[in-house]
């Protein structure tokens, strides 16, 4: 596969491949057949990020072969987005003819969302000074007259420019309802949004009928933790990142909700709060007691869940996991099997055409 010439035709196999191995992987635990989720077969990617190759009198995007680690011109990516892919050129063709801009550049990463925002952020080798800025805005306004709706940011060592702001508001329409989230740039958020639109309607599908609150680790934005909020009676969720926990406590504003309580925490912190072991400052004006947690949602990073944060999520009638890493769930599910089982199982092909997959379990005690 090359970046300008996506296997179509090998979708399907490679999904069904994919089942098969999952399928394979949770049988120890007693899985039920899992539901899968096809991601959009071309441009399903909304973030993408290209090394800038300067030669002689040229200048293009480029990707290296992750095999090879041969350098690859790449001129349109069909993986990303559409509107991604309209920007690529227009926004090379000017950074090459302007020096200003032109200067050291190495690295150009896009952020665009379904709601026709876009985010460019310009890396360099260099210090930014006033005539880049002046260059910037030039270009962002006239990128603007051509319909494009962008934010510009110039990144160097120790150095941000925002020329307006460093953010863009998405809006994923989930079960009937539209969800705005605001999108900081250098921050993680859900790469294939077709893909995280269907990962919040199989969690909420597994959680209808819910009584008592929710508990949320590594919430992020608030991806999960504000579209399950309508079938929980409140949501108490974590986030060590500020920009997150900022863009998080917004999106609760933008969407009206009021039964959502954000905390900024690491969850291994979290999970020794609420069993007594350290009390923390940050934590003097939540009533922990006043939450009736039977339900716990986590997202962890690949590396899985810590071992003290299995054995707390154990004590949860219900665990919803969302894993992007099989393995690691795989591993922690040879604890949380003991006391738990498996009554859903997903699959959400969030990277078509590689080896990774996105999973979703369920887990009631037993």
């Amino acid at each position: 596969m090359t970046p300008e010439n996506l296997p179509i035709e090998q979708y399907d196999d490679q999904l069904a491949e994919k089942t098969a191995r999952l399928t394979a992987m949770m049988s120890p635990f007693n899985a039920p057949q899992p539901d899968v989720f096809r991601s959009p077969v071309s441009h399903y990617r909304m973030r993408a990020e290209f090394r800038v190759w300067h030669d002689e009198g040229d200048l293009y995007h480029i990707m290296f072969d992750q095999q090879t680690k041969a350098r690859v011109r790449v001129d349109q990516f069909p993986t990303a987005s559409e509107l991604i892919n309209r920007l690529m050129p227009v926004l090379i063709s000017a950074i090459k003819q302007d020096p200003a801009l032109r200067r050291k550049i190495f690295q150009i990463d896009y952020l665009s969302t379904r709601s026709g925002k876009i985010i460019a952020s310009l890396l360099y080798h260099r210090k930014l000074d006033d005539e880049w800025q002046q260059a910037a805005t030039a270009l962002r306004d006239q990128l603007r007259a051509d319909g494009f709706d962008i934010q510009l940011i110039g990144r160097a060592a120790k150095t941000k420019i925002m020329l307006d702001q460093d953010y863009v508001d998405e809006v994923l329409p989930v079960a009937g309802r539209d969800m705005i989230y605001r999108q900081v740039e250098n921050s993680f958020t859900q790469p294939n949004a077709e893909m995280n639109i269907q990962m919040l309607e199989w969690a909420l599908k597994a959680t209808e009928n819910s009584t008592g609150d929710l508990l949320e680790l590594y919430c992020g934005n608030g991806n999960f933790s504000l579209a399950l909020a309508r079938n929980f009676r409140r949501v108490l969720a974590t986030e060590i990142a500020k920009p997150s926990v900022a863009a998080a406590q917004f999106n609760i504003a933008a969407n009206h909700i009021e039964n959502v309580q954000i905390i900024r925490m690491a969850a291994e912190d979290f999970t020794q709060a609420l069993n007594g072991v350290r009390e923390f400052r940050r934590l003097q004006d939540v009533d922990l007691s006043g939450y009736e947690c039977n339900t716990i949602f986590v997202d962890p990073p690949r590396s899985g869940l810590d071992d003290e944060t299995v054995k707390m999520v154990a004590g949860y009638d219900r665990i919803l996991y969302i894993s992007c890493n099989p393995e690691t769930l795989c591993a922690n599910l040879e604890t949380l099997s003991t006391t738990h089982s498996v009554t859903r199982l997903a699959l959400f092909d969030q990277f078509p055409y590689t080896h990774h997959m996105e999973s979703g379990v369920l887990l009631e005690k037993i």
